[in-house]
């Protein structure tokens, strides 16, 4: 049962969507939605300075507003994780985190947020409505004694109405002294993922052991109304560390250095039990697909966990949604996920074809150069297609603009150069989508993470 219904009767849903436009690819190669925001300040001081931040000394990120929160109570509550996750559970208790995993019957990928286990029956699922949506739906839809609270993000809630939880992200080398500083005592040794609480400012404050780019952090949260009070304290607190206050153009890049994919295309739209969930389904959280990727089988948009490097977290020893077409799919050869540094000449020549005559390649924003949901490219190696590029954007302490992909093992070799199709050809009916031609930027693999300290140390601890 579920306390909040994700569409009212006279919203569209994804299916009638679909229908209307004829396919899914039609629907998300042309979605009217604007583009994706963070709103929050998008720059303090500039994004630059903000990006180095979380590698030369403290960087105070607000996650209050951008994601959105699913809450999970009642008996069967982790159950019906188990179920949906490929994770394991087995040993998964109190005030512990993990990157939650889901895939659709076929073993394609859903999706991934980060669950809390808050206390005992009651969770925080937290991220893109990709996975959120999929797991109310399977608990609503089957047997399950749960009950779901809703808090979406501020682009989506009812104006005037505060978050439920304030969620600030603090990272740098400095980290832990601000954190003992305004603590007022040693921080506790937590491992990855493993949470504590603390009292800041006189009130309790939840964190999440966490890490950007290699570099120790604490992911803090707790009720709104004391939110405005804690942020306070640690920005005073950490004026002796030079701690630096991080916009939403900074922060939607974090994840190029961490190497995380935060929205690949989900595989919803085709395969058992899809009709009944795009029936249920909102039409306006199907998203938007972006990329010199073209094909009218949405199929050929879906990815396995294995494309994404997320194989260490696939645990077969439960049973799941997906986990017999998973085993088979294990078996098959996989892309490996790797960084892209993109050549800088022929990303300065795509800028500077905004200067010259004739139709000017497609705009390159910084630091983030997505302009859909699901951002897919083309990755060739000699005339022919090897992967996919997913998000792409600039590493100011690396000086490289750089893209996520997936890519054929035998083109995953660092120092393998390929190319990446930047660009539209038709072009879409996106509003981030201005007339252009494509073009074809040289590439070459790296790791993923690309920075070698981000790689050695991410997952130290």
């Amino acid at each position: 049962m579920t306390v909040s219904a994700p569409q009212s009767a006279k919203t569209e849903s994804a299916a009638e969507a679909i229908a209307r436009a004829g396919s899914p690819v039609e629907l998300l190669r042309n979605a009217q939605s604007r583009p994706t925001i963070f709103p929050v300040t998008p720059e303090f001081s500039n994004w630059r300075s903000e990006q180095l931040a979380w590698r030369d000394s403290v960087a105070l990120l607000d996650q209050s507003h951008h994601m959105t929160d699913l809450f999970i109570s009642g008996p069967d509550a982790l159950r019906l994780l188990s179920d949906t996750g490929v994770n394991s559970f087995a040993t998964f208790g109190v005030d512990k985190a993990k990157q939650f995993i889901a895939v659709n019957h076929e073993g394609y990928l859903i999706g991934d947020a980060i669950l809390f286990h808050l206390e005992e029956d009651r969770f925080d699922l937290v991220g893109w409505f990709m996975v959120l949506d999929w797991v109310q739906y399977i608990g609503e839809t089957g047997d399950y004694d749960v009950t779901f609270e809703r808090d979406a993000n501020s682009l989506m809630r009812t104006p005037g109405q505060d978050p439920v939880l304030y969620r600030y992200e603090v990272q740098g080398p400095r980290a832990l002294d601000l954190m003992e500083k305004v603590t007022g005592a040693p921080v506790p040794k937590t491992r990855f993922f493993h949470m504590a609480t603390f009292t800041i400012a006189g009130v309790e404050v939840r964190s999440l052991r966490h890490g950007m780019a290699g570099q120790p952090g604490f992911e803090l949260f707790g009720p709104w109304s004391e939110g405005q009070r804690v942020r306070e304290a640690l920005i005073e607190a950490g004026a002796e560390f030079d701690l630096v206050l991080v916009g939403a153009k900074a922060y939607s890049s974090a994840n190029l250095e961490s190497a995380w994919v935060p929205s690949p295309l989900p595989a919803i739209f085709t395969g058992q039990g899809m009709d009944e969930y795009l029936e249920w389904l909102p039409a306006s959280r199907t998203g938007s697909l972006a990329g010199s990727a073209t094909s009218e089988d949405i199929e050929d948009y879906y990815l396995t966990p294995y494309d994404l490097g997320y194989g260490r977290t696939v645990a077969f020893d439960h049973d799941f949604i997906g986990r017999a077409a998973l085993e088979r799919l294990a078996q098959d050869p996989q892309r490996t996920k790797v960084t892209l540094v993109w050549n800088a000449e022929d990303v300065s020549a795509a800028q500077r074809s905004l200067y010259e005559p004739g139709t000017p390649a497609k705009y390159i924003d910084f630091p983030k150069a997505r302009y859909g949901v699901y951002q897919v490219d083309r990755v060739l190696a000699e005339g022919a297609d090897v992967g996919i590029s997913h998000d792409a954007g600039y590493i100011t302490g690396e000086q490289v603009f750089v893209s996520l992909a997936s890519v054929e093992a035998s083109h995953a070799e660092p120092g393998t150069e390929v190319t990446v199709v930047w660009g539209e050809e038709p072009n879409s009916a996106k509003p981030a989508v201005e007339r252009h031609r494509q073009v074809q930027i040289r590439a070459t693999v790296y790791p993923a993470p690309y920075s070698s300290f981000a790689r050695e140390n991410y997952r130290k601890d």
